[in-house]
């Protein structure tokens, strides 16, 4: 790994898979975006994680999008594959792929299917499995909103011993959780907020950065927010966070994917539909959305109730 990948400081945005209308992957509109986000000074990104459709897709269209993605990602910015499988076998497989295309590091979600056999010793035998069989780096992924396996701080103590395994994206919001992980492990393992409703206190409790959906629509609230706390501007990142959660929670809990591209279509990037059976915006709930990006300042209030393209 070059040695300027080694930290994965700031942030990230977990970017969305775009479909055309007749629900195949548009890669042009995948290239045209990240384009636009490669002008502002982000770590890296996510491709193929929960906001990325991941469990909606083929294989070959996962391999495909990585190649999209590659091309397009500067060589100074992190490429993170969304490998995580059900099985270790599987995660294995898609994992080596990734890191053949180029990827320079993969994201793996905690098996989910089996929730209750998913104890600390299965989990932690899984990502050393996959630690030891990657080319790349790994992260794991802790989401439990939609796996409803939650990991605790003392298995993701003991899986951060794994030389390979380099950090965590925690999305559960979790403060003390994240605390207790920043505590129990080792300064190079690097701790991620996974959402930019809790960036502020995930910063100050020791996280180095987030992979956030907010920074797709808003990747300089974003970066802002990240930069004051940098600058020891506490007041004035502490602001921003209160500023931000509205909006963030339009692309998450509230609206969720189709949120995220809708919001992306009204501020002139691709979002497109979302795959089924993910269903899209209302008109009265696009209305609303317009309004909240208009109230966090990234969309001007005239253009709120814009039309899909």
């Amino acid at each position: 790994m070059h040695e300027r990948k080694k930290s994965l400081a700031g942030v990230v945005p977990p970017i969305p898979t775009p479909f055309d209308r007749q629900g195949e992957v548009n890669h042009r509109a995948l290239t045209d975006n990240l384009e636009r986000w490669n002008k502002y000074p982000l770590t890296g990104y996510v491709v193929m994680g929960s906001n990325g459709e991941t469990v909606f897709l083929s294989h070959p269209e996962k391999l495909a999008i990585l190649q999209t993605a590659r091309k397009a990602i500067p060589s100074n910015k992190w490429m993170i594959a969304g490998t995580g499988c059900e099985s270790t076998r599987a995660t294995i497989e898609l994992t080596r792929e990734a890191a053949e295309i180029g990827a320079d590091a993969v994201l793996i979600i905690t098996p989910h299917f089996y929730g209750g056999k998913m104890t600390a010793d299965a989990l932690a035998g899984h990502y050393f499995s996959v630690a030891d069989a990657s080319p790349r780096p790994v992260l794991i992924y802790n989401v439990p909103k939609f796996t409803h396996v939650d990991l605790d701080a003392g298995t993701v103590a003991r899986m951060s011993e794994h030389p390979n395994i380099v950090g965590i994206k925690d999305s559960g919001g979790n403060i003390s959780k994240i605390a207790d992980m920043v505590r129990m492990t080792g300064k190079d393992f690097q701790i991620l907020a996974g959402s930019a409703g809790f960036f502020f206190p995930a910063l100050a409790v020791g996280a180095v950065g987030g992979i956030m959906a907010m920074a797709n629509i808003s990747p300089q609230q974003s970066l802002d927010l990240y930069d004051l706390f940098r600058n020891g501007l506490i007041n004035e990142a502490a602001a921003l966070q209160r500023k931000v959660i509205p909006l963030n929670a339009a692309v998450t809990a509230r609206f969720g994917i189709g949120g995220l591209k809708a919001a992306l279509d009204m501020l002139g990037y691709y979002g497109g539909p979302v795959r089924s059976p993910l269903l899209p915006l209302s008109d009265g709930e696009r209305e609303t959305l317009s309004t909240i990006l208009a109230e966090a300042g990234i969309l001007d209030a005239d253009s709120a109730g814009l039309s899909p393209p």
